[in-house]
C-alpha cells in the first residue's frame, strides 16, 4: 500500500513539486492546507485530497484521522513560509506523521536542538530536502574530493542570481524575520553543499547584505569561498541580459567552471524515494547549513573589504552608492 501524506503550504511554488514527488513513489496526497484558495493545481495530482484553509481545522482533521479506522497519514511535507517551518513540523509529529520539510529547516541552530527531543518524545523522523546532494555533477564532484590524496584547500567563487519583481519584497521572502532574508532563502542550498562537500566551517565574513544582494567570505576545511547571492536583475552579467536570461548560477573550482544549470526537475522525486526507502536527510544533516545562514544573518557586515567576490568587484560603485550594507 502506498503511504499517506499531507501538504502544507499547497499554493506555494515550490508545492506542485512535491505533489509530484508523491504521485512519483505511489503516495497518496490525502489532505492540504494553504491559507489561500487557488490550488487548482492539486487537480493535476490528487483531486480528490481534502483541503482546507485554516490551520485549526486541518490540524483538527490530522487528529481525527489518527484516531479513527481510516488509513493514518504517514507524511507531512511543509511548503510553508520558512519562519512556520519549525510550527509546522511540531504539528505534524503531535499528529503521529513523520515531516518532510522544505529548506531552511528552521532558521535557527537551537531549533534543531528542540526538535531533536521531540522525535525522541514522538518516535517519529524529521527529514528535510537537500535536493543538490542528489545532483549527479555533485555527487561526481563529492567523490573527487573524496578520492584526492592530498588535503588540497581549494578555490571556489559561487554565483547564484534569481531575479525577482517588486512582489518579493512586499511577501514573506523579503521579510527578514519570516524569510531569514537572501542568504538563507536563496542561498541555504549552497550552503549545505559546500560543506558537505568541503567540510566544516573555519572562518565567515559578511561583506555585503540588503534585501535584494548578499555577498561574503567563507573558509571551510578544503575550500575558500568567495559567495554572492542576489534576486536583482540588475546585478545579472551581460551575457544574460543579451539572452534574455533572468537567473544565473556558477559555481568555478580553481578557476574551472562546474557546470549543474540543469537536472534539478525530479531531484525531489529523488529525495522522496530516498526518504521513503533510506531515511534520505535528517536534523543533523541540515544543522551546518542552519548553522552558517544563522551567523551570516547576523554578522558584522565590513563592506567591501579583504578577498570579496568578483561580482562586487564589477558593481564596487553601485555597492557603494547604497545608503546600508546592512538591514537589521
Amino acid at each position: 500500500m502506498g503511504k499517506n501524506f499531507a501538504l502544507i503550504g499547497a499554493a506555494g511554488f515550490i508545492a506542485p513539486r512535491h505533489m509530484k514527488a508523491i504521485k512519483y513513489v505511489g503516495g497518496n496526497l490525502a489532505a492540504a492546507l494553504d491559507p489561500f484558495d487557488s490550488v487548482g493545481v492539486i487537480d493535476s495530482y490528487f483531486p480528490k485530497a481534502a483541503f482546507f484553509t485554516e490551520t485549526e481545522r486541518f490540524d483538527r482533521h490530522l487528529d481525527k484521522v489518527r484516531r479513527s479506522q481510516e488509513a493514518s497519514i504517514n507524511y507531512v511535507s511543509i511548503c510553508s513560509p520558512n519562519y512556520l517551518h519549525d510550527a509546522h513540523i511540531r504539528l505534524a509529529l503531535r499528529n503521529g506523521a513523520n515531516a518532510i520539510s522544505e529548506k531552511p529547516l528552521v532558521l535557527n541552530p537551537w531549533n534543531v536542538d528542540a526538535l531533536k527531543e521531540i522525535e525522541v518524545e514522538t518516535g517519529k523522523k524529521i527529514h528535510t530536502i537537500l535536493q543538490l546532494r542528489y545532483h549527479p555533477v555533485i555527487l561526481a564532484l563529492k567523490k573527487k574530493i573524496e578520492e584526492s590524496k592530498n588535503q588540497k584547500i581549494y578555490d571556489i567563487d559561487l554565483t547564484y542570481i534569481t531575479s525577482r519583481g517588486a512582489w518579493y519584497h512586499r511577501s514573506w521572502k523579503g521579510d527578514l524575520e519570516k524569510s531569514g532574508g537572501i542568504a538563507t532563502n536563496i542561498g541555504v542550498h549552497f550552503f549545505d553543499m559546500l560543506a558537505w562537500i568541503f567540510g566544516p566551517v573555519v572562518q565567515s565574513t559578511v561583506h555585503v547584505q540588503d534585501s535584494d544582494i548578499a555577498a561574503g567570505y567563507l573558509e571551510l576545511k578544503q575550500a575558500r569561498v568567495r559567495w554572492f547571492l542576489s534576486v536583482n536583475a540588475d546585478s545579472l552579467p551581460e551575457s544574460c541580459i543579451k539572452e534574455s536570461k533572468t537567473t544565473y548560477r556558477n559555481l568555478s573550482l580553481d578557476g574551472e567552471e562546474l557546470e549543474f544549470s540543469d537536472g534539478f526537475t525530479d531531484l525531489h522525486n529523488v529525495s522522496y524515494q530516498s526518504i521513503l526507502t533510506d531515511g534520505g536527510f535528517g536534523l543533523e544533516d541540515s544543522r551546518a547549513s542552519v548553522e552558517i545562514s544563522h551567523s551570516i544573518r547576523n554578522a558584522n557586515v565590513i563592506g567591501l573589504k579583504g578577498d570579496y567576490h568578483p561580482f562586487l568587484k564589477s558593481n564596487k560603485e553601485s555597492i557603494n552608492n547604497r545608503q546600508s550594507y546592512a538591514v537589521r
